[in-house]
């Protein structure tokens, strides 16, 4: 009984430990990460380096942990949305400015191989899908645009969040960017909907 009630705080402060790691290394790399990442995130989560280690063997196991952990946020808020079809823009803001303030953590995944990659596109586009029928049956988005297409978006706003060292600058220029895609992407009297300010902060998410 009392190994079991070991084994049992065991597996609990290592559920902790591994939780405390993602969240420190989410923190990181939205400051555009460290020269010595592991280390940091580390001293971060307040884990000994081995113990960050024997969750997470190298950066690759530690950048798709973290993006699992951001792409179950977004699932879910996706999902709170689709009664709210007018928040779609909201949604897909949010997204927008998470691929600016998480730069790090995107040139990382560019090291995963290809097919995992892959299947994290799917399970983005895929959380996008109901969202953007119901956003488009209300007449709030063009109907010609596949959820496919989001990939496109997200693509050309990566390309600018990367240019120059300036993060400030980045964000203003991705900004920027964002305004005239979801114009391209609104309707009419919908191009610019109430924001709803029901969803998550801008750092959920992810590619």
């Amino acid at each position: 009984m009392v190994l079991y009630g070991a084994r049992t705080s065991l597996r609990r402060d290592a559920r902790r430990n591994r939780a405390a790691i993602v969240e420190a290394a989410i923190e990181v790399l939205r400051g555009r990460g460290s020269a010595a990442l592991m280390p940091e995130i580390a001293r971060r989560a307040g884990v000994a380096l081995a113990t960050l280690y024997r969750h997470f063997p190298d950066r690759h196991a530690l950048t798709a942990a973290v993006i699992g952990h951001q792409l179950q946020e977004l699932e879910a808020a996706a999902a709170a949305s689709t009664d709210r079809p007018v928040s779609f823009r909201a949604l897909l803001r949010t997204v927008l400015h998470w691929l600016i303030e998480m730069r790090a953590l995107i040139a990382l995944a560019d090291g995963l191989e290809a097919g995992v990659r892959r299947r994290y596109q799917h399970r983005l586009v895929t959380a996008f899908t109901k969202p953007l029928r119901l956003a488009q049956e209300r007449g709030y988005v063009r109907r010609d645009l596949v959820p496919g297409d989001l990939l496109l978006l997200f693509a050309m706003v990566q390309a600018v969040a990367a240019t120059g060292d300036d993060t400030a600058a980045a964000r203003a220029a991705a900004d920027r960017s964002i305004d005239l895609m979801l114009d391209g992407v609104f309707r009419g009297s919908h191009a610019c909907p109430p924001r709803d300010r029901t969803l998550p902060a801008a750092n959920h998410p992810a590619p």
